[in-house]
């Protein structure tokens, strides 16, 4: 097959789509097949570090980011939407083509598809219109987006869902069953591993590692730690919580909560690695509980125990998971598991077994594979997708 990857995200960027992306590109060229990727420029801060695959062709393109470096909201979206759509048109024609959220990015492709008669298949990660109901947006927004994503769901081939509530959600919002493949979602165990440089600070520490939005309630670990004598927490990544959540550690918790910026993967493991337990959370009351917060899977690949709180399946994986455990969402609750976390830490010993777990349990190989199979039925001759056929 031809494949065409659109996504504004792509390695070495941090992220869990970065990563899937890379992993399936890696996996389709591994088996023969031609591989283009088409993508936005890295931001300044990891310029250089672009790795090239063999049999994968990136094509970078300047984009709006934001303060943050991030491309996220209307306009960087539209910034990379826009010029997508020629650079669709002007390539050369593909079997099929895997598109990234935001659904903007899934609209262009769906038009240029039908336009050139391609399969689309879409990777429903996300869906933006309940997130944005759940974080207070205002209804004809949330209206907006929902027509938006049904556009693009309608349109394609077949949707890649993460998790079984999405692709629950997705088959309830409209979309056929038989166009819903449950192919999961995990971690390059290669890029997170137990093995590796960790960061060493003087007293443990707790790491939450990724977006800390209203749909997360991150907050609850900044209060928790107001109630812990000991240790610290990290917030490593972005989101819209954390300017509130800086301002109250500076009431609650002084000089214990630190806020850095996004890193490289491989940074990012070396703060796994070093942490005492990694914590995640999806607020119960959000309205966004089919999410999974995918930095549990690095944090188990790196051999660190994981803390959940909150609804969602984020708590089984955390409970079945080894050394892990989901608790309450509740002050209390989180802050009695980071003083045993804090006190006791895992061993080498244990950590090396947790993290051989989770190569057997959440490698993206395995995803990879699953999607390859997706892609190869909706190429098949016959096959009827709702995109180019």
């Amino acid at each position: 097959m031809r494949v065409l990857i659109a996504s504004r995200i792509y390695a070495p960027e941090p992220g869990a789509a970065p990563q899937r992306l890379a992993a399936l590109a890696a996996h389709l060229a591994d088996h023969g097949h031609e591989v283009e990727v088409v993508t936005a420029r890295v931001p300044r801060a990891l310029r250089g570090t672009e790795r090239e695959y063999p049999g994968v062709r990136v094509r970078r393109a300047p984009v709006l980011r934001d303060r943050d470096g991030f491309v996220r909201g209307y306009l960087p979206y539209l910034s990379f939407d826009i010029p997508l759509v020629w650079r669709l048109l002007t390539t050369r024609r593909a079997d099929v083509i895997v598109v990234e959220p935001p659904p903007t990015t899934g609209a262009a492709v769906r038009t240029v598809a039908r336009l050139r008669r391609i399969p689309a298949v879409y990777y429903a990660a996300d869906i933006l219109a309940d997130a944005a109901a759940s974080a207070g947006i205002s209804d004809i927004v949330v209206r907006a987006v929902r027509r938006l994503e049904r556009y693009v769901w309608n349109g394609c081939a077949a949707l890649l869902a993460v998790s079984a509530p999405v692709a629950a959600r997705v088959r309830e919002l409209g979309v056929p069953a038989d166009r819903v493949r449950l192919v999961g979602n995990g971690i390059d165990v290669g890029a997170y591993g137990v093995a590796g440089p960790a960061v060493q600070r003087e007293e443990p520490y707790a790491l939450y590692a990724g977006t800390a939005s209203e749909v997360h309630g991150a907050a609850i670990f900044v209060e928790a730690m107001a109630a812990v004598d000991t240790g610290h927490l990290v917030f490593l990544g972005s989101g819209t919580d954390r300017a509130a959540m800086r301002r109250r550690a500076d009431q609650i918790a002084p000089g214990r909560v630190h806020f850095l910026d996004s890193v490289s993967p491989a940074e990012a493991a070396a703060w796994f690695r070093g942490a005492a337990v990694a914590v995640a959370s999806v607020k119960p009351t959000g309205g966004y509980e089919f999410a999974f917060p995918t930095k549990l899977y690095a944090a188990v690949a790196c051999g660190t125990p994981v803390l959940f709180t909150g609804n969602g399946p984020g708590s089984d994986f955390a409970e079945a998971s080894p050394f892990g455990a989901s608790v309450s969402y509740d002050i209390e609750s989180v802050a009695a598991h980071l003083r045993a976390r804090f006190a006791e830490p895992a061993t080498p010993d244990e950590r090396a077994q947790l993290a051989a777990w989770a190569a057997g349990t959440v490698s993206m190989t395995a995803i990879a594979e699953r999607i390859t199979d997706v892609l190869a039925d909706v190429v098949r001759p016959g096959a009827r997708g709702a995109v180019g056929r």
